[in-house]
């Protein structure tokens, strides 16, 4: 499992094309998950990087908690405005976990005050989910063509260019 510094580290090319989405959407990404049955959920999600973690958080009781709860395995996708694909696209796979510790709820409470207005100072996040990464990749069009980044643990990262 590989936390978001760790991936933020090992993979140059695509860690930075992630936040560059993330900023350029206000955080928006999508979210799959698996459904009861099996097939693929896909919601909207703002998920969030602090002290060295991916944090999938939101609303307690969605059906994509109910989903992560049941399986943690998801692919987080960041939200792509322009068919050209001119400012990247990245898709994140991973595993989540609950993580309950108080304090490092209320640092992240203040941090959401700080960054978005919202307080939810005082409140009880379940749950509070940090994303193992287990697998990425990026697409950038370059020149002409199109580089896809994958990245996978212990591999780094590789370039496949498309003409």
């Amino acid at each position: 499992m590989t936390t978001w510094s760790e991936f933020d580290t090992d993979a140059p090319i695509i860690a930075p094309v992630f936040r560059r989405r993330l900023t350029a959407t206000g955080n928006l990404c999508l979210i799959a998950t698996l459904r009861t049955d099996g097939f693929p959920r896909i919601s909207p999600l703002e998920p969030r990087v602090f002290e060295g973690e991916l944090w999938i958080g939101g609303m307690p009781g969605t059906t994509k908690f109910r989903d992560l709860d049941r399986d943690p395995r998801f692919c987080l996708h960041t939200a792509t405005v322009d068919s050209m694909v001119g400012d990247g696209d990245v898709k994140l796979w991973g595993r989540v976990h609950d993580v309950q510790d108080a304090a490092l709820h209320e640092r992240y409470a203040e941090f959401l005050l700080e960054e978005t207005g919202l307080d939810l100072r005082g409140e009880v996040f379940r749950p509070f989910y940090a994303a193992d990464i287990l697998s990425a990749s990026a697409v950038e069009v370059r020149d002409g063509h199109m580089d896809v980044t994958i990245w996978k643990p212990g591999v780094g990262e590789r370039v496949v260019r498309k003409h």
